[in-house]
């Protein structure tokens, strides 16, 4: 249940703010590019894979003429790694991995937003938590292969909460149109320590989102 707290966040900052100018609300969708990031034991195992993104926005005028503002946003956003198509060593056995893992993540940004004349600049910290996993992996171990393709609900091992940042730019509309490109990073590590063996020890999440979207309540 601790993921309806960043829906709870989103909603009273949206009631907060129901007395402020130049409110708007949006929708917003596009593309994820995410892999592991930070002190990742053999790096070059992991590649970034894709996935998708798609949520809910609040704009929140802080001065009259729209020039900067406020934006809480809650979005589904999937990241994790895709496994390099290359041999390993691991002890005696000669090891392949491919296929992805992707993490499934209730995100909660909450963004200072410059606009100047439809450009727009955006910052801010941003609070995630990891709803549920899943792989679709292919494991060939000393030539006997194996495949794995299932979802996760027992997420012991892993951190649950994630504590990062936002920050990116793009093109808004006053008719509602958007476009835009962020990169979300995280200050907190994605596993506990002993997780598969060390293998993510210090690893973060790294994302880039493409997205897309309409801001209503526009001239």
């Amino acid at each position: 249940m601790k993921h309806f707290v960043f829906v709870l966040t989103f909603l009273a900052l949206a009631t907060l703010s129901a007395q402020a100018q130049g409110i708007r609300f949006g929708v917003k969708a596009g593309a994820n590019y995410s892999n592991l990031a930070g002190d990742v034991v053999d790096e070059d195992r992991y590649e970034s894979k894709f996935g998708v993104h798609g949520g809910l926005m609040l704009n929140v005028g802080l001065v009259d003429d729209g020039f900067l503002s406020l934006q809480p946003e809650i979005l589904f956003s999937q990241k994790g790694f895709k496994y390099a198509d290359r041999d390993v060593t691991i002890g005696n056995d000669r090891l392949r991995f491919t296929g992805k893992l992707t993490y499934n993540y209730l995100d909660v940004p909450v963004l200072l937003k410059i606009n100047a004349g439809g450009l727009f600049f955006e910052a801010g910290p941003q609070f995630g938590y990891l709803l549920s996993a899943s792989d679709d992996i292919e494991v060939t171990r000393n030539g006997q292969t194996q495949t794995s393709s299932q979802n996760y609900s027992d997420l012991d091992d892993v951190k649950r909460t994630e504590v990062g940042y936002a920050a990116g730019l793009g093109f808004q509309a006053k008719s509602g149109p958007m476009i835009g490109l962020r990169y979300n990073g995280s200050f907190t590590d994605f596993a506990d320590d002993g997780y598969q063996g060390d293998e993510f020890r210090n690893a973060r999440n790294s994302v880039f989102l493409l997205s897309v979207g309409f801001m209503f309540g526009g001239d």
